[in-house]
């Protein structure tokens, strides 16, 4: 079926759907996002992606388009309208339309809200993780402000491309002080030697991803350890496990770093258990 998106108050079709050329988003990365995981056709970790949100609008002080309820509606009639039951739907908001100039436009400048959605078949994505992926890692390059959800993400697209071209699918950062930071489109996780749960706390420059929020609680009630301690690309190559988390992933095991096998080269026993658990959580918790 042909597919629908929001467009600034319209539902159109998505091959009609555009934003003005002078969209401060298009032309200056000015915007934020969020990207739910959809379950049921319900909002999974909903408190924590509308939470995130609005520190992103408030950090780059963009007003608030529309209150949570009305979003919340809006989103719905996105899932309902594209019949929506396992997916993802990605949220756009930008400062908005004006004349080209670095600084802010006039404060009666609306955002711009755009919303889109699609499905994803979770038997395939459940038979890529059982089998592991591969992650690649680069020089952190990005700005020092990782922890607002922009759409300024040529870093993330290019260290992407890169993973692709070496036939990984991630990649992960590495600061000037040899610690893996995150992922292009995700949080990295390793179990190490100890058999310790380890992934960078929110105080390095890194997203404050919702998923490994979640997470960080299902580990906790598991009873299982964790700590939140940078390691470097070594240590994650010598860990017992990896794996990277996010709402595209879920909790995805990585059997390869750099082409060096982790583990036994297997998705392993913690993350498929996590992987489970998580989801489990966001079914049940899903709005």
């Amino acid at each position: 079926m042909p597919r629908t998106a929001y467009v600034n108050g319209r539902y159109v079709p998505l091959a009609q759907a555009a934003v003005h050329i002078e969209d401060r988003g298009y032309q200056l990365a000015d915007a934020v996002y969020e990207v739910w995981a959809v379950f049921g056709g319900r909002l999974a970790d909903a408190e924590g992606h509308f939470a995130r949100l609005q520190r992103s609008l408030g950090e780059l002080r963009i007003p608030t388009p529309m209150s949570r309820q009305a979003l919340t509606t809006v989103l719905k009639e996105v899932l309902r309208r594209n019949r929506i039951n396992e997916g993802l739907i990605y949220l756009q908001i930008s400062r908005g339309v004006a004349p080209r100039d670095h600084a802010f436009p006039a404060e009666a400048t609306a955002p711009a809200v755009v919303i889109t959605a699609k499905p994803v078949d979770r038997a395939a994505t459940e038979a890529k993780a059982a089998l592991g992926v591969s992650v690649i890692t680069q020089p952190e390059n990005r700005w020092g402000r990782c922890d607002i959800k922009t759409v300024g993400l040529l870093p993330n697209v290019l260290a992407r491309q890169a993973a692709r071209e070496q036939g990984a699918a991630e990649a992960w950062f590495v600061d000037p002080d040899g610690l893996v930071t995150e992922g292009a489109s995700s949080n990295a996780w390793i179990v190490d030697r100890n058999g310790v749960l380890r992934t960078r706390d929110t105080r390095a420059n890194i997203l404050r991803g919702v998923t490994r929020l979640t997470l960080l609680d299902v580990i906790a009630q598991a009873g299982l350890t964790v700590e939140e301690r940078a390691f470097t690309p070594q240590e994650a190559k010598e860990a017992q496990e990896a794996f990277i988390t996010g709402a595209g992933s879920l909790v995805l095991p990585v059997t390869r770093i750099d082409g060096a096998l982790v583990g036994t080269g297997e998705a392993g026993p913690v993350a498929k258990r996590l992987r489970s658990l998580y989801i489990e959580r966001a079914r049940a918790t899903a709005i």
